[in-house]
């Protein structure tokens, strides 16, 4: 499978591993880590977000956890790969077990968001086998710090749900991204961060395509950096 290029590094890809999509890239590109020293991100896949996370934000340090090993080595590979290797590092891990005297700034994930079916098509990386939306909030919840932020991208039919969990691990919605595919659709992922400390959540709306098959120019300015566009 050929490598996936970006402007400051490039996603070696494989066929068992899921691969860039344009849910991880627009989390990458739009998490706040401003303020973060210390970035988790759960379940890395080809490490995209933390790497571009990394370019983001040049003094924070990452660290990557995913269950599948095959996941583990080529996020390894990709970091090691990329001008930001000194800052990012990847373990072998369930998130459910971990144990870190650690807090984080910034814990971000693009969570499995399908229900448990007989497709083992993407199965850890796309169905919520090995991690469900109440143990990742739970958990994330724990290893934040004081000021840390809670970072997701979800089908927007899981925002209800997701947020009321968060509420009961005493985490505040602070922002939600709604994004649409293309202006006249329905909003199909929502971004959502959420810190220990309650504030009005900031709302903001975001398209992908003005057309099919279309960049928007807020998807071409956020992704600016990153995406290597070819003139057509």
């Amino acid at each position: 499978m050929k490598p996936f290029k970006f402007k400051q590094f490039e996603i070696r890809q494989s066929k068992n591993v899921f691969r860039v999509g344009t849910d991880g890239v627009l989390l990458g590109a739009l998490a706040d880590a401003n303020k973060a020293s210390k970035v988790l991100e759960v379940g890395t896949g080809t490490g995209l977000i933390s790497l571009m996370l990394a370019q983001r934000f040049s003094k924070a340090e990452f660290l990557g956890i995913d269950i599948n090993k095959e996941a583990v080595e080529l996020t390894k590979a990709n970091f090691e790969n990329s001008p930001f290797k000194f800052r990012l590092n990847n373990i072998l891990q369930d998130f459910k077990s971990f144990q870190t005297g650690d807090k984080f700034d910034l814990i971000v994930s693009n969570p499995p968001y399908f229900e448990a079916s007989d497709s083992e098509k993407d199965k850890i990386a796309r169905q919520t086998v090995e991690l469900n939306f109440r143990q990742l909030i739970s958990k994330a919840a724990e290893l934040l710090s004081e000021n840390g932020t809670f970072s997701v991208i979800i089908p927007v039919e899981a925002g209800v749900d997701f947020i009321e969990i968060a509420k009961e691990n005493r985490l505040c919605l602070i922002r939600r991204i709604n994004i649409k595919g293309i202006e006249t659709s329905p909003v199909k992922r929502l971004v959502l961060e959420f810190s220990s400390v309650e504030k009005d959540p900031e709302v903001l709306e975001f398209v992908i395509e003005k057309s099919p098959r279309k960049y928007s120019d807020q998807y071409l300015e956020l992704t600016k950096d990153f995406h290597i566009f070819r003139e057509k």
